[in-house]
């Protein structure tokens, strides 16, 4: 956006003091309500067209609710709930005045007394903020420690062993229809002490601030207070299905208007009462459920201390099994408020992850095809690099480098040329070697060129490229590189044309399986396996294949696959050979599969391909 002017700025100045004023003057007057919301409508659709300043909504909405009462507040809210996606256009443009209003409005709230107003705020602030706005969650993990549970703990001043005889000495009169026969309490079958009194409440000291269920002695408390209450849960059932479901429909046709969102009242009068009730036992429930999800959950936050071993991990692995138990036997429709609990708890798991990995945004880029990139030009040379004369050459700092650059003016093209293609022949390359070899010669062993190391790497090179012999195997072990190079000489000179061998022997007799590789023609050792060939033994294979995958060395998993890609045994036999052809390269030759067909037992097809 473009930079605003002076006579600008003093316009939208002089319509927010405008708008502002003639505000206090509304709310001086004491008119009715209803009045200020068009004045704040029409300050938002003056910040959207930029005609006032984008705080100025904000302010009116404050001034408004900072001088109304509550009950006249909500009407006012009302007004602002209706017209979410305007405030959200308006809060665009200014971020930083989106919650400080209603934050100041939710402190004079009670928490107890104005639950659904406060409710309504927070579900308005999850609309007007992103889904991915930090400032609204509870990174830390964070527990609101004030909220303390009173309870009497001294056990002197308690009535609970007096609260029966008084009620059998004086008795209570009850006019006629204060209580209905249905209507009257079942007496309770669990007797309701003070020492069930006192650990029931002290479990919420624990709900309140779960971190000390990490001490050694608390944590005892805790599982010995736990298992108590909830054998009192498991043993005084709530079997009164039809009053339940009764209670329920009152509520519903009532629409809400009663509910009443109070703290826990730790009357002991109201111990009964509260254990006969269905939502209490559900509330309680669902504490050790929450308890025990940020037990075991991975929290960013947590200290290194906060550790469970390996018993408290087991017992709450069963406490959580008998909770969902209670929670499905508690009337009405118990185990659809279990599976419903049981799905949320799941979904809070997400929450906790996404909240771990800083709260990325879930809004993600969308993908553009990256534009096509022109080739860079080959930039000219700097001309401190040239030289003078006419032929302008290249100064590379060293006289040799300056001579190798400038010999041909396109170096690329010089690399390409085909005067560079000088490797050279096997004969050409060993002739020297093999004179060397010749005993009749009488070259001692620290002269000869195959002790040169740079002779060795260089004939290595030329021998993987133009010899068979480099790549055929061998049982024989050489000490060092040159007496590889001295046993493959001497092979050379046996076959090389034009090159006299008859005089050329080693000193010791070689083994039995070097004498055969000597005497087998290299060209029927590295003949390949033809396509034709493949078929050929494929089709007299047939179902037979499996028995030959097994000296191919063929895996189960390659075996499984083949059999599973179709169910025509020749095709079968087919995709084997192939496969073999495959893992093996330029080893897949005649000789080794003809091998392999006489060790499986089929010697007339391995006859058979090597007359082929």
């Amino acid at each position: 956006s473009r930079p605003l002017t002076d006579s600008e700025t003093e316009k939208k100045s002089t319509l927010d003091q405008t708008l502002r004023a003639v505000l206090e003057g509304q709310i001086v007057s004491v008119p009715p309500p209803s009045s200020s919301p068009p004045l704040k409508w029409f300050a938002c659709c003056c910040c959207l067209h930029s005609i006032c300043s984008a705080t100025t909504p904000f302010v009116l909405l404050g001034d408004v609710l900072d001088c109304l009462p509550l009950d006249q507040c909500d009407g006012i809210f009302s007004f602002v709930e209706e017209n979410v996606s305007t405030w959200k256009s308006v809060s665009s443009r200014q971020p930083a005045c989106k919650s400080c209003v209603l934050t100041d409005l939710l402190r004079r709230l009670s928490k107890s007394q104005n639950t659904v107003f406060c409710g309504r705020i927070q579900l308005f602030l999850a609309r007007l903020f992103p889904l991915s706005e930090k400032s609204g969650l509870n990174l830390q993990s964070q527990f609101n420690l004030d909220n303390i549970t009173v309870f009497n703990k001294n056990e002197q001043e308690s009535t609970l062993g007096q609260q029966s005889t008084e009620v059998k000495e004086d008795g209570m009169e009850v006019e006629e229809g204060e209580m209905g026969d249905e209507d009257t309490p079942a007496p309770c079958s669990i007797p309701i002490d003070y020492n069930l009194y006192r650990k029931f409440w002290t479990l919420q000291d624990y709900f309140r601030n779960p971190v000390q269920c990490y001490e050694k002695f608390s944590w005892m408390t805790f599982v010995k207070y736990s298992d108590e209450t909830l054998a009192v849960f498991k043993s005084y059932k709530l079997d009164d299905t039809q009053a339940s479901k009764r209670k329920l429909e009152e509520m519903q046709t009532a629409g809400g208007e009663h509910v009443y969102f109070a703290k826990f009242l730790t009357s002991e009068k109201l111990m009964d009462l509260q254990l006969s009730d269905s939502n209490f036992r559900r509330h309680i429930l669902l504490q050790y459920l929450i308890l025990f999800q940020y037990l075991r959950g991975q929290v960013k936050f947590k200290s290194s201390s906060c550790v469970l071993n390996d018993d408290q991990t087991s017992w709450m692995d069963d406490t959580t099994k008998v909770v969902y138990q209670l929670l499905r036997e508690i009337p009405p429709d118990g185990d659809r408020f279990a599976s419903m609990v049981e799905h949320i708890l799941n979904t809070e798991e997400n929450w906790n992850s996404w909240k771990n990995e800083g709260c990325p945004s879930f809004v993600k880029e969308r993908w553009s095809k990256p534009k096509p990139t022109r080739p860079s030009r080959k930039r000219p040379a700097p001309e401190d690099f040239l030289g003078k004369g006419p032929d302008r050459k290249l100064l590379m700092g060293n006289d040799e480098l300056t001579r190798l650059w400038n010999l041909n003016p396109d170096n690329m093209e010089a690399c390409k040329s085909d005067s560079r293609e000088f490797m050279p022949s096997l004969e050409d390359f060993f002739e020297e070697a093999i004179e060397q070899a010749d005993p009749a010669n009488m070259v001692e062993d620290e002269y000869k060129v195959v002790r040169n190391s740079n002779y060795g790497w260089r004939a290595l090179r030329l021998l993987s490229r133009r010899s068979p012999h480099f790549f055929q195997p061998t049982n024989q072990q050489f000490k060092s590189l040159a007496d590889y190079l001295e046993n493959m000489v001497i092979k050379l000179a046996k076959e090389l044309p034009d090159i006299p061998s008859e005089e050329i022997k080693t000193g010791e007799e070689e083994d039995e399986n070097g004498d055969n590789l000597l005497k087998e023609s290299p060209s029927i050792q590295s003949k390949p396996v033809t396509n034709s060939q493949m078929d050929e033994v494929a089709a007299k294979l047939g179902g037979q294949w499996r028995t030959l995958a097994d000296h191919l060395e063929m895996k189960e998993a390659e075996i499984r696959e083949i059999e599973a890609d179709g169910e025509d045994v020749d095709l079968q036999a087919k995709m084997l050979l192939v496969a073999w052809q495959d893992r093996e390269g330029p080893q897949a030759s005649v000789e080794s599969l003809a091998s392999a067909l006489r060790s499986a037992g089929f010697g007339s097809i391995a006859n058979s391909l090597s007359q082929s």
